[in-house]
């Protein structure tokens, strides 16, 4: 009669079971066209408002006069273009090419390396070293007369030592530009003087850039090659003076970049001329911990070689007013996603005892030092902060599970992105956990 007793129980508790996790099924669960992790949810904290795509562009094509052709500015720690006049017309280039030059010099070669002058090389025009066929120079010499006097021999000497030969240095630097995400950049010499090849295939190519490109180019050397040091040291030097290797002769240079004595805070920059792309120019400042980069394509043609002055002062003068860091961080407090066939937390005891909605709520684990977004925003920006997170999770749900994203976006564009996590362990409501739970119930002791 007990073991009867005992069968009949458990089959009740079985069924009792059934009939148990059956309800908690219907109590809990999400009608089936929600229950997917890709329908995501976004949602706007703080008080932040929808950027101003566009305006800041417009307003500040009609606040500077520049003689360029096409002008950008660019903010130095990410790259963004703050101003732009044609920043994406290909244009010739000038010598603001060696920037190029130098930092694949400075990251492939040994300042110590002994390079030969070749009949090709010494056959360049003006502006040139003048060495002869055969004379022999310290690499790091040769980057000096480069940069400050912008002898075009030169570039062809370190360009034959670097690459083997004029068109195998040219491949290195369209390798390195395509790396930078140059979309629209074209290195033939390594000097920067106009040329056009026609390939097998009948395609034409020219050697130009974008000013956008060239600033990209800029910034690389500045701030993210490993020799920016040694690039910044040259390209600041005044003035040097060397002899070949057997010191048979003696050589000056002096740095043709003005803005060097002319403004406080410039930290590089690379003048240009030829006929066809008139007077260019390349340069970085830093400001009060803000760096600044221009590029300027076709400022002007002879007599007027002091226009691209002009502009980089218009240019460096409106980013300093203009933009300063915001700290544009703020901590998330966003809402708690339901789990589907979750088990709630159990609140109360006895009769008071309840089983509350599974939940968890997102959470970032970011460490306190980064917990800051400094940006560089004029007065008119705002900074737009989302919170893609699910609309629903499906059970189960472990602690620290990767829930979602904060994205913070300027002008459209994302600037910062990290990761949303479960902030708690939510177990799938399965028929094993009801039959427990029935059989802890009805028979537990």
């Amino acid at each position: 009669m007990v073991r009867e007793n005992r069968i009949r129980g458990l089959m009740a508790g079985v069924t009792i079971g059934f009939a148990f996790w059956g309800s908690t099924q219907a109590v809990w669960k999400i009608p089936a066209e929600r229950s997917v992790k890709t329908t995501w949810q976004v949602l706007s904290f703080g008080e932040s408002e929808p950027s101003n795509a566009g305006i800041i562009e417009t307003e500040a094509k009609e606040e500077l006069s520049l003689y360029a052709l096409s002008a950008v500015l660019m903010d130095g720690d990410t790259g963004r273009i703050l101003y732009e006049k044609d920043g994406e017309v290909f244009r010739s280039m000038a010598s603001t090419t060696k920037i190029m030059t130098c930092i694949l010099a400075l990251e492939n070669g040994n300042p110590k390396d002994i390079c030969t002058v070749s009949e090709t090389a010494a056959a360049q025009p003006k502006v040139r070293l003048g060495a002869r066929k055969g004379t022999q120079f310290y690499l790091k010499d040769l980057l000096y007369s480069l940069m400050l006097e912008s002898h075009n021999d030169s570039a062809v000497v370190i360009a034959e030592q670097i690459g083997g030969s004029v068109e195998g240095f040219s491949a290195m630097m369209n390798e390195k530009a395509k790396q930078l995400g140059c979309k629209n950049t074209c290195f033939l010499t390594p000097n920067g003087l106009d040329k056009t090849y026609t390939a097998p295939d009948g395609k034409e190519y020219i050697h130009g850039t974008t000013a956008e490109d060239l600033a990209a180019v800029m910034r690389y050397c500045i701030r993210e090659s490993p020799r920016r040091e040694e690039f910044l040291e040259i390209t600041r030097t005044a003035s040097y003076a060397f002899t070949d290797v057997e010191k048979k002769g003696s050589f000056s240079c002096v740095n043709h970049n003005a803005l060097l004595s002319m403004m406080d805070g410039l930290l590089s920059g690379k003048t240009g001329f030829t006929d066809k792309a008139g007077y260019s120019y390349v340069a970085a400042l830093e400001d009060e911990g803000r760096t600044y980069i221009l590029a300027l394509l076709g400022s002007g043609w002879p007599p007027h070689k002091t226009y691209k002055w002009a502009d980089a002062r218009t240019l460096f003068n409106y980013g300093r007013e203009k933009y300063h860091y915001q700290d544009v961080y703020q901590e998330p407090d966003l809402k708690e996603i339901p789990v589907e066939d979750g088990i709630g937390e159990i609140t109360g005891t006895g009769a008071k005892r309840q089983e509350k909605a599974p939940v968890v709520k997102p959470v970032s684990r970011l460490e306190e030092k980064d917990r800051h977004l400094r940006i560089l925003l004029a007065e008119d920006e705002n900074v737009e902060r989302r919170a893609e997170v699910p609309e629903l999770l499906k059970a189960p749900v472990k602690k620290g599970e990767l829930v979602g994203h904060v994205r913070y976006l300027l002008n459209g564009k994302t600037i910062r992105s990290y990761p949303l996590f479960a902030d708690r362990t939510v177990e799938k409501r399965d028929f094993s956990y009801c039959f427990r739970k029935v059989w802890d119930r009805f028979f537990g002791f």
